[in-house]
């Protein structure tokens, strides 16, 4: 037996009993006569004092011992001394007097420190050596809570009556949004398998097939360009449920995040029950539809004011039926010239033309800014009092297609937002994001595209506009947003196949195109389909957030690094010829 006890478990009431424990040197401390190892395993950190009756054998042993070597430690457990007690610690008020050491695997000389959070090395390291990496406290803690996040969801949908069935990873390749990853046959020359973006189809055959509350942590690998909340390979909690409306669905859900956030995070709910947001509201009031809501500088529109101004920018576009909108920044009025530039080449990366600005002296209250001398008195006081500023703010004006100004200034107030420290305000702000259109406003090569995906249905009210004006359809689709990030999507699907056609023609398939890739989808939709919708919220970001961390690497065991490659196992690599020849591959060049 290796061990009697995990380090992390001994407590005082342990005092007096003898054991066995076994983990890694967290650190060694020599003091003169005395020396201490901090014993280390999943569980947490326990001192041990080498006593020095030892043997001169394990004595010897003893003084070659370095960190991260992986020992087997005999000795009996005692009360540390009256103030020598550790209260940041679990196992703070005992210590382990060794009578017995073992050297079950020395270590080489580490490529970074694992006992610490403060001199760690660049992520691309970190990633290489991530078995080592995994090790440290922190990113243990993470995988921790990744597990009760997954326990706690199967546990609850088990309770709600839901089944867990898995479906296929290699699968038939369709145009779903991004790009597919590719599996190629060998039995089947020159034909491909894809792996799932997401189980979609799959999981609806399954309503189909009567099975009515599925669930499932599904796998699924999008090939998308990267970023801190994005991995070529992700897991999501995929659900569907037959018989249920959209509010059956939001509140199921709801109730689930918030059981799961209260149980396992270490970021408290900033308040419940969730914001929910219409789609053009959540663009009006902060120009995206993944809004941030820990915070205000919220977009307002100034359009009517703008437009009497002498601006001509301004006055011209809001004759033409453009808006003006602005954003109060609170505590920049005094922003030097150069970091007003700095906002503005923002502003043009985003689309706009340029940035208007007006900022009121904290002291004396003068406004500066090249657009004051357009406006009259009266109406920059109707600015400051429709955007409630107060000395000491930053006003910033978008004007162009609303489009344009959303981009803009949902950008700017996500910038200011940081520069003033609201994006770490430490809670869990959700919202719901509803009645999003069924299609983008621009259309792709004369052709409509969905907004969500091809099954989602139109809300049975605007079904006639389809033929008439599909653009203005309203979808039932829904999206579960948190601090900016979207973590989670879903909607009531198509259940009838001539509906579900009349969609694929507006995106631009053919019926024969329809028929070679969705065959199997359309034919079941004339057996008896239920209505039904579901939801997949995102496990990897759930747990980023949820853990305070910056990005879903952090909670991830094995990522890829941000240019999507396996630095550790150094993938994606070449494969041998033969390799290919059995896929009846030839790659170019």
């Amino acid at each position: 037996m290796y061990r009697t006890y995990m380090c992390g478990e001994l407590r005082a009431s342990h005092a007096g009993q003898t054991v066995t424990l076994a983990g890694w040197v967290n650190r060694r401390r020599d003091h003169g006569g005395l020396v201490f190892f901090d014993l280390r395993d999943r569980a947490g950190i326990v001192q041990v004092a080498i006593n020095p009756d030892l043997s001169k054998e394990t004595l010897s042993l003893v003084a070659n011992v370095r960190m991260e070597w992986v020992l087997q430690i005999e000795g009996v457990i005692q009360k540390r001394p009256e103030g020598m007690t550790n209260p940041k610690m679990g196992t703070g008020e005992v210590e382990v007097v060794a009578t017995d050491i073992k050297v079950l695997n020395p270590s080489k000389v580490l490529p970074f420190m694992i006992n610490g959070e403060n001199d760690l090395p660049d992520e691309n390291t970190r990633l290489k050596y991530r078995y080592l990496d995994l090790r440290r406290e922190r990113m243990t803690r993470n995988m921790v809570l990744r597990h009760k996040v997954i326990k706690f969801m199967r546990d609850y949908l088990d309770k709600e009556g839901f089944i867990e069935i898995e479906t296929p990873i290699m699968f038939k390749a369709t145009p779903e949004g991004a790009r597919d990853y590719l599996v190629p046959s060998r039995i089947y020359p020159g034909q491909f398998y894809a792996l799932p973006q997401s189980p979609q189809q799959l999981k609806q055959l399954l309503m189909v097939a009567g099975y009515e509350k599925y669930f499932q942590i599904a796998r699924c690998f999008r090939d998308e360009d990267q970023r801190a909340d994005r991995q070529p390979e992700f897991t999501q909690l995929d659900l569907e449920m037959s018989f249920v409306e959209r509010d059956d669905i939001l509140g199921l859900t709801e109730e689930l995040i918030i059981g799961m956030v209260k149980t396992a995070s270490e970021v408290p709910l900033a308040y419940e029950p969730f914001l929910r947001l219409s789609h053009a509201e959540a663009l009006e009031r902060f120009g995206t539809d993944r809004p941030d809501v820990r915070f205000g500088i919220e977009l307002v529109d100034v359009s009517d004011i703008a437009g009497e101004s002498a601006f001509r920018v301004f006055a011209e576009n809001v004759a033409a039926g453009l808006p003006v909108k602005a954003i109060c920044v609170p505590g920049c009025g005094d922003y030097s010239r150069k970091q007003i530039d700095e906002l503005e080449q923002i502003s043009r990366e985003a689309g706009a033309k340029g940035l208007a600005w007006l900022a009121i002296d904290p002291e004396t209250e003068e406004l500066r800014g090249f657009i004051t001398r357009f406006f009259s008195v009266e109406q920059l006081a109707s600015l400051i009092k429709r955007l409630e500023a107060k000395p000491g703010d930053l006003l910033l004006f978008s004007s162009d297609q609303p489009t344009i100004v959303y981009e803009v200034l949902g950008i700017l107030r996500e910038e200011m937002a940081r520069r003033l420290g609201y994006k770490e305000i430490a809670e869990l702000a959700f919202v719901w994001v509803v009645d999003f259109p069924l299609f983008e406003a621009e259309k792709k090569e004369g052709h409509y595209v969905p907004s969500h995906h091809m099954f989602t249905s139109p809300q049975r009210q605007y079904i006639p506009l389809l033929d008439s004006d599909p653009g203005a359809v309203l979808s039932e689709q829904y999206d579960l947003v948190c601090n900016g990030y979207e973590v989670g999507g879903g909607s009531i699907r198509i259940h009838e196949r001539e509906l579900q056609q009349k969609i694929m023609q507006l995106i631009g398939l053919s019926m024969e195109e329809a028929r070679d890739q969705f065959g199997h989808l359309l034919d079941a939709f004339e057996y008896g389909t239920p209505p039904h919708g579901g939801i997949a919220p995102g496990i990897d970001r759930l747990v980023m957030l949820m853990a305070g961390e910056p990005n879903i690497r952090e909670v991830i065991a094995f990522p890829k690094s941000q240019n999507a490659a396996d630095l550790m196992a150094d993938a994606p690599s070449s494969v041998s010829q033969r390799q290919l020849d059995e896929l009846s591959i030839r790659l170019k060049g």
